[in-house]
């Protein structure tokens, strides 16, 4: 009995993006576990078909929806088809993205046009199509998958960072107007650090090197539980995953220009290793196509994964956080101020 009432309590309709690999993939089976609906959204064929395995297997139920969340009507039929299967939606997840690992003269207009599209226009039209049937209810959470990255850019992912910067922008606007509103509908924004997941393997890449993450480096099973805890407390505006998250957010407010020449000087070696890149780019078309794989949802850098203990206590006491580094950066300018008189 007990069980039962979990289940219901829990067994809500669930929508992820970018759900058949890395985070949604992640995502799309921490939903599952607790009994919920989930609708795998994204382009791979292989990648849904063996998500929605891992969402019954977890305990959940799956509708698997093959869609490119660039297009706006495809999205919105989409949606419409989660409604005409399970009623309703009650959880929104916005992953989907694409990107290009190259300086900013070797990204070509269509490329940053294709990134926009995907990582920043698909959250839009994904808030959209969720909020069509959310808004008439007066109830709903959409949560936004963002990064560190969505305050602070770093070089080589221009057109992913601006992308991002957009999603951040547009979704302060919407949490706005649905306070406005009063509305009972959420938004929540979740940011990022640096994935095992294979979108390293994913990326378009013109550097000499292999992309990868910068370290630290965390498992998708912990930004999953982030957003899955997000779903059900999206009254907090947003909330920040991992240590370096915090670090990177605190140390951008608090001194963005000394932050510039740290990352000019870090971050060309930290985001590449040796070997060549010879996966699939999964910028025009889905990484798992016609001969591809299921690539699921951790990358290459199992041995290197710290663990997701800290973040959850960072995230939740950012304030108290950002107000001791902010008075101990004080402190440390004033003595040099001092030092130097």
């Amino acid at each position: 009995m007990g069980k039962t009432r979990t289940r219901h309590q829990h067994g809500r309709v669930v929508v992820v993006t970018g759900a058949s690999g890395g985070v949604g993939r992640a995502t799309a089976r921490a939903f599952a576990a607790r009994g919920d609906k989930v609708a795998l959204l994204a382009r791979g064929r292989k990648g849904l078909a063996a998500a929605a395995d891992d969402v019954r297997q977890a305990g959940g139920e799956a509708l698997v929806i093959g869609v490119d969340v660039s297009d706006a009507t495809a999205v919105d039929a989409a949606a419409q088809q989660v409604v005409d299967t399970f009623g309703h939606i009650d959880v929104w997840v916005n992953n989907a993205f694409t990107g290009v690992f190259a300086p900013v003269t070797e990204v070509a207009p269509d490329e940053f046009r294709r990134v926009t599209e995907v990582t920043y226009l698909g959250f839009v039209f994904g808030t959209r199509a969720a909020l069509r049937h959310m808004l008439p209810r007066d109830r709903g959470t959409i949560v936004q998958v963002g990064s560190a990255l969505a305050y602070r850019g770093i070089p080589l992912q221009s057109a992913y960072c601006g992308a991002k910067h957009a999603i951040q922008g547009f979704n302060e606007s919407l949490r706005c107007e649905l306070l406005h509103a009063r509305s009972r509908v959420r938004t929540t924004m979740v940011q990022m650090p640096g994935l095992n997941t294979p979108q390293f393997d994913w990326v378009l890449n013109r550097m000499p090197g292999r992309a990868r993450p910068v370290a630290p480096v965390y498992q998708p099973e912990v930004a999953a539980r982030a957003i899955v805890h997000a779903a059900s407390h999206a009254r907090r505006r947003e909330y920040w995953v991992g240590g370096s998250t915090a670090a990177t957010l605190v140390a951008n407010a608090v001194a963005p220009g000394v932050l510039d020449r740290y990352l000019a000087r870090t971050n060309f070696d930290a985001q590449q290793e040796k070997g060549s890149h010879d996966g699939p780019a999964n910028l025009w078309a889905p990484a798992d196509g016609p001969h591809g794989d299921d690539f699921g949802a951790h990358g290459r850098f199992d041995d290197e994964v710290v663990g997701g203990g800290p973040q959850q206590w960072v995230s939740r006491n950012r304030g108290w956080v950002g107000a001791v580094l902010t008075v101990g950066a004080g402190v440390l300018a004033a003595r040099k101020l001092v030092g130097r008189r």
